[in-house]
Parts: C-alpha cells; structure tokens; sequence
C-alpha cells in the first residue's frame, strides 16, 4: 500500500471515530424522560400538596428534591387529557371522540423517536383498538391495558404486549406493567429513552391492591364498575409504591441523574372520593370543569438539574408537557404542532422562564362541534358562557361574579380572559367537528 493510500485510511478512521464519540457524548447528554401519570388521581391526594388522607411517601420524597407545581390542570376527564398531553394541543384542534387518538396526529412519543430515542408505553391506553397505533404514535414497545380488548386491568388482568394477547393469572395489571417498564429501562440504559407511563391505577373499580388485607390473588375481578371507595387509599399507596419501583430501577442501573422523572394525574378524582386537603374536605370531580375535576399534581425531579424542594405557582395545562420534554431532549417542536404548549423547563431549573398568564380549555366527552370552553389563571375563570368566577374563594363555582361590580384590577384581568377566548372562537376544524359524519364517510 502506498503512503497516501494510508493516510486517506487513517483520516477516515478519524473521522468515523471522531463521529461515534460525538454521537455518544451527544446521547449521554441527553436525559432519558419518564413520563408517568396516575389515572383519576387530583392535586388533594398527594401528602406533598397537603393531602392527609393517604400514604404516598415516594412522591413527597419526590416533591422534596424537585420541583412542585401547585397549578397544573388537565381535562375533565381521560382521553381528552391524554390527547392533549401527547400531541401538545388543544382539544379544540384536534379531539375526535372519546376512546380515540385520530391518526393525523403527531405524538411526543413520535418526535423524540425521530431524533433518536428509544421508545415505550406501558400501562392504559384507550385510545384507539388497532395494534399497530402504538408504533404509529411514536412507541417502539408496549404492554397495555384497553387496547385491542378491555379485560380485567387489575387481578388476573389481560394485557397486550407488543401485539400479543396475554392474560395473567393470577396476576395484578399494575404490577405487570411495571414490571415490563422496569425491564424496558434494563434493555435500553446505554441510550436515551422515553418511557411513557399512564398509570392503570387508580381508577375505579375500587378494590384491594396486593398490599391489602384481604387481597385474593385468584380473584377474577370486581364485578361492580365502581366497587367500595374504601379500597382508594390502598389504590393510592400502592400506585406510589409502583412509581418507587421505576425510580429505583433508574439507580440501579445507573441512569437516574440524566433522566427527567415527571409525574402527574389525568383529571380528577373519582366523584365516590371525598379526601383532605389542607384542613378542607375535597370531593373528587372527575368528569367536571371545577377544580375538583381538572386541578393535578406535578411533581418533576432531574437529579442535580432541577431546582430542590422548590414550590411553583406558574400555571400549567397539559398541552406544557411535550414543549417541555422537546427542550429537554434538545428537540425541536414541529411547526405542524402549533404553538399551544409552553415549555415549563426553565422553571424545572430555577430560572423564570416565560410563564402563561393564563390558560385555555375546550372540553366535549364524546366531541361534537361544541364543548365547554373557558380560559383562567390561578386565581379567576372566564367561561365561554360569560360566567366569571373568583375560584380560590369559590373553589365550587356556586357564585358567579357580578360584572358590574367588579374592581378595576379585577375588570382587567376578565378582559385578558376574554381576549383569550376569543383567539379561539374559531379553532374547531370542521372534520373534527362533524367528526361523526366524515366518519361514516370513511374520511381520513
């Protein structure tokens, strides 16, 4: 071989070498995201946010050396939270019908797989019975409760785990998917990750965990929808437990200081729950637009990034969490998204950031061309139907605010409101709609 033909070796080998390591050092700054979030769990049963009627020590311990939001709000109810929270978007551009992700749509879970993320999705899906959605929304794996069969979800639960029917029993859901989470973050510690987990927990019906006195591992299930609200704490202790098992897998295998753990609820609680918040009994309000329906915990950690024990008021809506884990995986948000989101991300890290004066909601259960639709910040709400409410005073909205005899503080700020509502006055794509109709017809 000649000199020249070795150099030209060499410097390719350099620059093959050079791009690996640039490669790799990129990966490793990047975190690994864990997104989890309880189902039918409000903002009074975490002990963190006041709650003293349950048992959730991981997620105080979590709260204590991250970041704690005390206005995060979601959807009144699931599939339209879940909508919101992986596309980014309000309902009002994109909501079909309840037990459905249309296909149009773009996922967190879709972009950060575009950039190089391993992806997962363990726990409920709801969201559409086909089993190729997962891979279509973004996510490599899977193992689900509610997709291609609603089974039972907690003892002798059926599962589908990458296109395969499994039941178990005896078994209980919770655990399973965990389980399958935990093996997730073993198989893929090398590379950044995103793992998606809406919790099966703690949704009705309400029946003993493993942990419970007269738990019974033969069990088929609760016949009953809603079964005895007795069994709520026990639901909610052991969804904490669960969440301690993903944190300590992160130890363990080493990843847990670059990855971004967020946790939140997908509504309310359940309106059987009566909990104590703060001295103040709290019914569960799940299904409505008060704040028993729509007020969630957030609680973010990022071992030595995120600020310590720090308490924020900014306020937060779902469509937040995919600008947010975006900005933290170095990923830019498509122009296809729109620009509903805020990232909350520099508030994770102690710094100010650019926080919402106010958020905006459009809510239909089932879709339609009309939802209930109203703007508000931490303190007042504005609805469509021009009822305008001081909610930290009327947590309930039993007394609208007389406009006439409003201050000229508080005049402004239902004016803001209002200019916020308006920007919306004509966002409902047609196809959305009539979305019944374009169905029939078979219109993508």
């Amino acid at each position: 071989m000649n000199g020249k033909s070795d150099l030209s070796r060499v410097a390719l080998f350099s620059l093959v070498f050079v791009s690996l390591q640039t490669a790799l050092f990129a990966d490793q700054q990047r975190p690994n995201i864990v997104m989890i979030m309880a189902d039918d769990l409000g903002f009074e049963c975490i002990g963190a946010n006041g709650g003293t009627s349950y048992k959730t020590p991981v997620l105080d311990k979590l709260a204590s050396e991250g970041v704690r939001f005390e206005h995060c709000y979601s959807q009144p109810i699931c599939t339209p939270s879940r909508v919101k929270l992986m596309t980014g978007r309000y309902n009002v551009r994109n909501y079909a019908e309840f037990g459905l992700l249309h296909k149009s749509q773009t996922t967190f879970g879709n972009i950060v797989r575009e950039a190089g993320y391993k992806t997962c999705i363990v726990g409920k899906w709801q969201l559409g019975a086909e089993a190729s959605l997962p891979d279509h929304f973004g996510f490599d794996e899977y193992c689900l409760w509610h997709m291609l069969r609603r089974a039972s979800r907690y003892p002798s639960p059926g599962l589908d785990i990458n296109g395969v029917k499994k039941d178990f029993a005896p078994g209980y859901g919770p655990d399973v998917t965990t389980e399958y989470a935990i093996d997730f973050i073993g198989r893929h510690r090398d590379k950044p990750f995103l793992l998606y987990y809406p919790m099966i927990l703690t949704h009705c019906p309400f029946e003993p965990t493993p942990d419970s006195k007269d738990w019974d591992p033969e069990s088929a299930g609760s016949k009953t929808y809603k079964g005895d609200p007795k069994y709520f704490g026990d639901m909610v202790t052991y969804m904490d437990k669960q969440i301690g098992r993903i944190l300590e897998q992160l130890d363990r295998v080493g990843v847990r200081e670059n990855t971004l753990v967020l946790f939140t609820g997908d509504n309310g609680t359940d309106q059987p729950v009566v909990s104590m918040m703060r001295g103040r009994e709290v019914a569960g309000g799940k299904g409505k637009t008060t704040d028993g329906g729509t007020r969630v915990p957030l609680i973010a950690h990022w071992q030595g990034k995120t600020a310590k024990g720090v308490t924020c008021n900014d306020i937060v809506d779902f469509s937040d969490f995919l600008p947010t884990m975006c900005e933290a995986a170095s990923v830019s948000v498509p122009t296809s998204q729109g620009a509903d989101g805020r990232s909350f991300l520099p508030q994770l890290m102690g710094k100010q950031g650019k926080p919402r004066e106010w958020i905006y909601v459009w809510y239909a259960r089932n879709g339609g061309p009309k939802g209930a639709e109203f703007t508000r910040n931490q303190r007042y709400k504005l609805y469509r139907s021009g009822k305008f409410y001081d909610v930290e005073k009327d947590v309930l909205e039993t007394k609208r605010l007389d406009q006439s005899a409003l201050s000229s503080k508080v005049q402004a700020i239902r004016d803001k409101l209002q200019a916020a509502l308006d920007q919306y006055s004509d966002a409902r794509p047609e196809k959305f709609a009539n979305w019944k109709q374009y169905k029939k017809k078979k219109i993508k």
